[in-house]
């Protein structure tokens, strides 16, 4: 706290010291300081100070003085009324000029006064050391609504055809916001049209309007769905900033880094054909000698590209599915932040929302677009690689493979096991094509993704579907899961933590936040559930010795 009001003290719009201090003539109290319980003299009501709204409730001292280098008391420095009002209109002029150029001057000397200023008792005293703590956090903090403008919605807005107002609670992440709880007056998705279109004309686009479920709410709507309050957040608050140039290196880094790590998936899927010198070398502790040469690696690298390449395009496909959807919705999308994965070549990628959403059925469907398009070429590479594995003519691109690795999923090892056949995995090793692989890590990191936990996609789907509330339910119940190792087998610790570290957060509620997605898409979200965890689930032993998914070491 310290050290914010050191950097309060050295900006450049006011310059705070304990020796010189800005003194303005006491101007006559408004009328909003009595209205809304403020001491006498702590609000200016000068209209070229307007801009300094939320530094006037800084150290006021009520009569000034306490500041002046000789001394003198208080009761001598106060001026007749008289003169303040001859040169109230010197001391507008000086003060508008002020606050066009940014900053204001606390210098105390006769010579660089200024005429008609200096010679007054001084209104704002500023200090560091009775700087209130309080009063920092709001100025540092997120712009908050004007009380004026609340007052006149209030007003104008509510009443018996459309919301009887009840009460008003904050609104926001740090209630910079106001929220208006009541009782609705008939159709919900009317009355916020009618309210936003108001809202539109008598403030322009200084702020937004959300209607959202009422908060510990006991009972429902009579007229249908959950009671619902309107939230009033301004709109540099409530909108998502625009992508930085960090933000663009930084996600071009990961880019890069996610292809290397897909290289790497491939160099592995490899492993059995690498030369054994080389094996040897980068494994056992106890290896001595010359390196071997480099050069051999290449053709593995070579070999390794259509499963980079496979996995990549995957991955970018469910991009395009995001942003095709969003463009569609009229939603601007940022950048995509791949995370790279050694194990499936990505964990995916974090898209965020530049827009803030109209509704839940566009929460929905952007969320849902990506998922479904990584799915669809997923599963495309996956049964085509499973076709040609059975090929006898595309021997010479087929890859080994330990059997054992059906076993990572249950509905995909079932597939496998339904068309390679019993005798072939039910061996110690499989020859697959390399399209199986990156059928294989597509589809299960697109599941993964697809959890209805946090900021995923299948996150965003829930939110969209069920509300906010049913989120934190299932994200429960998913966080148990991974981290009993029911889902996703060896692969639950990492992802548990990349959500938990990346992706926990829900999303930010929609402007209309509380009208019903329809059935259709409820239904298509609880289908989509029951198949991820069908392809999350690993076989356990004693099925896969029963169902012939993998070969089983028994001792």
């Amino acid at each position: 706290m310290a050290a914010a009001a050191a950097a309060l003290a050295s900006s450049p719009l006011v310059h705070l010291t304990a020796a010189a201090r800005l003194r303005l003539p006491k101007p006559r109290a408004s009328a909003s300081c009595s209205r809304w319980g403020c001491p006498r003299g702590a609000y200016l009501d000068w209209r070229p100070l307007r801009r300094c709204d939320r530094m006037r409730r800084f150290s006021v001292d009520e009569g000034g003085g306490g500041g002046e280098a000789d001394g003198e008391k208080r009761s001598e420095e106060e001026p007749a009324a008289a003169a303040v009002e001859a040169k109230a209109g010197a001391v507008e002029e000086v003060a508008s000029e002020r606050s066009r150029s940014g900053s204001f001057s606390s210098s105390s000397s006769p010579s660089s006064a200024t005429p008609g200023v200096s010679s007054e008792p001084s209104l704002l005293s500023f200090s560091v050391d009775s700087i209130d703590t309080v009063k920092l956090l709001e100025l540092l903090g997120p712009e908050k609504v004007d009380p004026d403008d609340v007052k006149a919605i209030k007003e104008k807005f509510f009443g018996y055809t459309t919301f009887w107002l009840t009460r008003e609670e904050p609104f926001g992440d740090l209630g910079e916001g106001v929220l208006f709880v009541g009782n609705l007056r008939g159709n919900k998705e009317e009355i916020f049209a009618k309210l936003q279109r108001q809202l539109r004309e008598l403030t322009g686009d200084k702020y937004n309007l959300f209607m959202v479920e009422e908060p510990n709410s006991e009972e429902d709507d009579p007229r249908g769905g959950p009671r619902v309050s309107f939230g009033l957040l301004r709109r540099e608050v409530s909108e998502p900033g625009p992508t930085t140039l960090w933000q663009y290196v930084i996600s071009m880094l990961l880019f890069l880094l996610t292809v290397f790590s897909c290289i790497e998936l491939g160099i592995a899927s490899k492993i059995s054909s690498l030369p054994p010198d080389i094996v040897s070398y980068f494994t056992d502790p106890n290896a001595t000698g010359p390196p071997p040469d480099m050069q051999l690696l290449l053709p593995f690298v070579e070999s390794a590209l259509p499963v980079a390449y496979g996995v990549l395009a995957i991955q970018l496909f469910h991009e395009v599915g995001h942003f095709l959807a969003a463009y569609a919705k009229d939603v601007k999308l940022s950048i995509p932040f791949f995370i790279p994965n050694f194990t499936l070549g990505t964990f995916g990628s974090i898209t965020q929302f530049k827009s803030i959403l109209p509704d839940r059925k566009t929460m929905y469907d952007i969320s849902m677009a990506g998922p479904l398009a990584g799915a669809a070429l997923s599963f495309s590479m996956f049964s085509v690689g499973l076709w040609l594995s059975s090929n006898p003519a595309a021997t010479s691109d087929l890859v080994q493979v330990p059997s054992n690795l059906f076993q990572g999923s249950l509905l995909l090892g079932l597939l496998s096991r339904a068309i390679l056949g019993y005798s072939a995995l039910h061996a110690a090793t499989v020859l697959i094509h390399p399209l199986v692989i990156a059928g294989w890590c597509g589809l299960t990191t697109t599941a993964f993704n697809m959890l209805p936990v946090g900021c995923l996609d299948g996150g965003r789907a829930l939110q969209g579907a069920f509300g906010k509330s049913a989120l934190f339910g299932f994200g429960l119940t998913t966080y148990s899961l991974l981290g009993l190792g029911v889902l996703g087998g060896p692969l639950s610790l990492p992802w548990g933590l990349y959500v938990l570290l990346c992706q926990r957060t829900p999303e930010k509620p929609c402007l209309d936040d509380v009208s019903d997605v329809g059935t259709w898409r409820r239904s298509a979200l609880i289908v989509s559930v029951f198949l991820v965890v069908l392809i999350l689930i690993p076989v356990w032993d004693e099925l896969a010795e029963d169902l012939g998914v993998g070969l089983v070491n028994t001792f």
